[in-house]
């Protein structure tokens, strides 16, 4: 599956990265990747991308098409002021009660431990210890002890969204670091997709899509969806009750 360009204006591009495509090539093997895609589109063109999405992340990525945008875009979420929103799929289900969740707990890398074998795996630590999180959460539909969520994450930490919902007994589904054995991940880049990671994990990957944009460019109120992708569609719709549209 290939990126999707949702909108372009004469500043930047609004892109729909597809799960299983890195955002930025990590090393010089060739694999695929979101940047190489778009300038293979586009031929010396000037595109830089604003911020990145994990590998298996899905949805919106925005990229600049110059470098007086890529400043501007920048300060915007230094400044906090570019809002993010996820939609993601975890074990467990959330009272319906419970309209949302405002998440508050530091993160810090764990390093390789006897517990952890992980190096780049997050975790909580007591305030003062790690870098300040927020992130807050609520509950779309649940169903089938599944949790279809809403995801808006005030900071910006590495894996913020997936060590949070972690953290309050919710892991995301399909996440090989944050779920059930974070062995999963060692053992995937090792070996790749197994039987045994598709009864546990249940998705090939982590069931976490950036859903929206919205910030302020040029004196207008700019708001940029991308919609659920198929694999989770699909998963809400077989495991949880909910429609394929969901």
């Amino acid at each position: 599956m290939e990126p999707v360009i949702l909108a372009e204006l004469d500043d930047f591009l609004v892109v729909d990265k597809p799960a299983h495509l890195l955002s930025h090539p990590t090393r010089l093997d060739g694999q695929p990747s979101l940047i190489t895609w778009l300038r293979a589109q586009r031929p010396g063109a000037y595109l830089t991308l604003v911020h990145r999405l994990d590998r298996e992340t899905s949805g919106l990525v925005l990229v600049s098409k110059n470098l007086e945008t890529t400043g501007k875009l920048g300060k915007l979420i230094e400044r906090r002021s570019l809002d993010k929103e996820y939609e993601a799929i975890c074990w467990g289900e959330m009272a319906s009660a419970l309209d949302a969740l405002e998440i508050e707990a530091s993160l810090k890398e764990l390093g390789i431990t006897a517990e952890n074998p992980v190096r780049i795996r997050q975790g909580v630590v007591p305030r003062g210890e790690g870098v300040a999180a927020q992130t807050r959460v609520w509950r779309i539909a649940a169903g089938g002890g599944f949790t279809h969520v809403g995801a808006a994450p005030r900071t910006g930490r590495l894996h913020q969204i997936r060590v949070h919902l972690a953290t309050i007994g919710m892991p995301v589904v399909g996440d090989k670091i944050y779920g059930p054995d974070a062995g999963h991940f060692l053992r995937f880049i090792e070996g790749g997709w197994t039987p045994e990671m598709e009864r546990e994990l249940l998705l090939p990957r982590h069931a976490l899509h950036a859903a929206a944009l919205r910030f302020w460019w040029q004196g207008k109120r700019l708001e940029f969806r991308a919609p659920l992708p198929a694999d989770m569609r699909e998963f809400l719709a077989e495991r949880c009750g909910q429609g394929a549209a969901a």
